[in-house]
């Protein structure tokens, strides 16, 4: 919120939140706004768009409702907890012919920008391998995120999504074929009503190989662990947290055993996908085609949990 009105280019004209303090949160920043009782209440007032960061279950039902209202809608991720459910989002928008985004921020960190723009001009050649790791020591805080139900997963929708895509955000969204995942809960397999807190992907991109491990709670010897990497004949590039932080990030490009360093923390970034929607939104409220880029993401998850 503070992100988007910081760009000048919108105003926040009412909000609705089930906690007081969230809502007291909110009228620092926006305090010409109205606090609202519901979805619904806000759908009646005159607005351009709804900002929808609720519990999963959730996304997708309320960010129909806003579309079919002729609001535009920026997304918490994941859109929708499965490929069903995200799809039917998209179409929502395309028929109601309002702009759609989600909140897919690592696309919009300094160095993934640069290592997107490496791989698609083909200044590191080819990319024939990728590997995405996220580990988080912690977990979610939530009930709701271990309830499959309302969540759709646990760590690979949680945190896999980031990376899943990232990967074909820079790649140019391939196809995917061959998907193959081992999902776990405390090192067994899963039964029934469970999510998994570790899981490890393969599929391929194209031309690239891609491996994805994620996790919670794993003993990592630091707050977190995240990386994207892309391999190539002809050099390499990697992004990577700093010292187990999940804000500061670097970026490298690879030449054999030489690296030269792309990008450096600080780097703002977390709310600049929210900012740049909200920029958009200034110049137009009409649904934008990208959208249907969440959707291969969404069937590409799909498939590691076999769906």
């Amino acid at each position: 919120m503070e992100a988007m009105l910081d760009t000048g280019q919108v105003e926040a004209l009412a909000v609705c939140d089930p906690s007081l303090a969230c809502i007291d949160e909110a009228m620092k920043l926006a305090p010409g706004a109205r606090s609202v009782p519901s979805l619904e209440a806000m759908l009646e007032l005159d607005i351009d768009g709804v900002v929808i960061a609720t519990p999963s279950a959730l996304h997708a039902g309320q960010s129909i409702r806003a579309l079919e209202a002729g609001r535009a809608v920026f997304c918490q991720k994941p859109l929708g907890r499965t490929g069903r459910e995200l799809s039917a989002v998209v179409d929502a928008a395309r028929t109601a012919n309002r702009l759609l985004g989600v909140d897919l921020s690592y696309r919009y960190t300094a160095g993934m920008q640069q290592i997107a723009e490496l791989v698609r001009s083909g200044s590191i050649g080819q990319v024939f391998a990728v590997d995405l790791v996220f580990h988080n020591a912690y977990g979610p805080d939530k009930p709701w995120f271990y309830d499959p139900g309302q969540s759709g997963g646990g760590c690979v929708i949680d945190l896999g999504v980031h990376l899943v895509d990232l990967a074909l955000w820079a790649l140019g969204f391939p196809k995917v074929t061959d998907v193959h995942a081992r999902l776990s809960r405390k090192g067994e397999p899963l039964v029934d009503g469970e999510v998994e807190d570790f899981a490890v992907a393969h599929f391929t991109a194209g031309a690239a190989q891609v491996r994805l491990a994620c996790s919670w709670r794993l003993h990592a010897g630091r707050q977190a662990i995240v990386e994207a990497a892309f391999y190539s004949s002809k050099g390499g590039a990697a992004f990577r947290n700093v010292g187990g932080s999940f804000y500061d990030f670097t970026a490298e490009r690879f030449d054999g055993t030489a690296a030269v360093r792309l990008a450096d923390p600080p780097d703002l970034w977390g709310g600049r996908a929210a900012a740049c929607w909200a920029r958009q939104l200034a110049r137009s409220t009409k649904f934008d085609g990208t959208a249907a880029q969440y959707v291969h993401s969404a069937e590409v998850l799909d498939r590691i949990y076999g769906r």
